[in-house]
């Protein structure tokens, strides 16, 4: 399958418009020095348009672990909802931070949902999160 086109232009908007950091784990473009994917929402292969407003930032383990998937199971409900969409949906109202910052706690089914599916609280990330926090760049401040 051949993914479409995106121009440069849309590219920058939508960077832009997610502060440069990824809309799933918020990891920031300036800490891992390197650009963030301009990734589907809803997936080319789940007929989601290559527009717009069919596209948000995503560091590339979010982008990887969430694929294709359009929704997950919520580990508390057992019901299949659809994955966060940082387009459309506050990160605050679906997750927060540990008190330590390492660790992203799902609030409601979409976020749990979400956290899992993209496993976004593995050892490796949840480390890098450690040291990012103990010089000051982590979590984002806004």
């Amino acid at each position: 399958m051949s993914r479409a086109y995106i121009p440069e232009a849309i590219k920058q908007r939508v960077a832009a418009a997610a502060r440069y950091r990824c809309g799933y784990c918020q990891t920031q473009q300036a800490i891992v020095g390197y650009p963030l994917h301009v990734e589907h929402i809803i997936p080319e292969a789940a007929e989601g348009a290559s527009t717009e407003d069919n596209l948000w930032l995503a560091c590339s383990v979010c982008n990887y672990y969430k694929g294709a998937q359009t929704h997950a199971l919520d580990p508390i409900t057992q019901t299949s909802v659809p994955l966060f969409n940082p387009r459309n949906q506050i990160w605050p109202e679906h997750f927060t931070w540990s008190d330590d910052g390492s660790q992203i706690i799902g609030l409601t089914p979409v976020g749990r949902a979400t956290m899992e599916a993209l496993q976004l609280n593995t050892p490796f990330r949840m480390h890098a999160r450690q040291r990012w926090v103990s010089v000051g760049w982590h979590p984002p401040r806004d």
